[in-house]
């Protein structure tokens, strides 16, 4: 992104240059990131498990893996993966944000907390599914 100063001195970002989108890419460089946010979600899992009672299995050869699968995968694959995750952190974060609260007020949260971690897996188990297809398998739409 290029830094241009305005009037008021500060700067703003724009999107020029040579694929400069302005959002973070999963590509090759940015494999670590992918990592860091996948790490990010399975802590906070981990949290919502807690709060629901529910034990959190440890984490698979393929949950751990999934970074690097993604990391490796066609663009299209690697744009989708990236979108699902956004989704699934914003939902995460209100999500146990939401809880943390219900807690600090003395509520007693547990069927949101459940309810909140099977979401977590459904769409975690689907960007599982997401990474382990084959090259130009089409998504069925439901």
């Amino acid at each position: 992104m290029d830094a241009t100063p305005h009037k008021t001195g500060k700067f703003a970002f724009t999107g020029t240059g040579p694929g400069r989108s302005g959002r973070a890419q999963f590509g090759n460089g940015s494999a670590s990131a992918l990592s860091m946010k996948w790490s990010a979600l399975h802590d906070a899992a981990q949290a919502i498990a807690s709060i629901a009672g529910t034990p959190c299995p440890p984490l698979t050869q393929a949950i751990r893996a999934f970074p690097a699968q993604v990391r490796d995968a066609e663009e299209e694959r690697r744009l989708q993966a990236e979108q699902e995750i956004a989704d699934l952190s914003a939902v995460m974060e209100a999500g146990l944000s939401a809880l943390l609260s219900a807690l600090a007020r003395g509520s007693h949260p547990q069927a949101a907390a459940r309810a909140l971690w099977s979401e977590f897996v459904r769409t975690r188990d689907g960007l599982l599914h997401l990474a382990l297809r084959p090259q130009g398998t089409a998504r069925r739409m439901a």
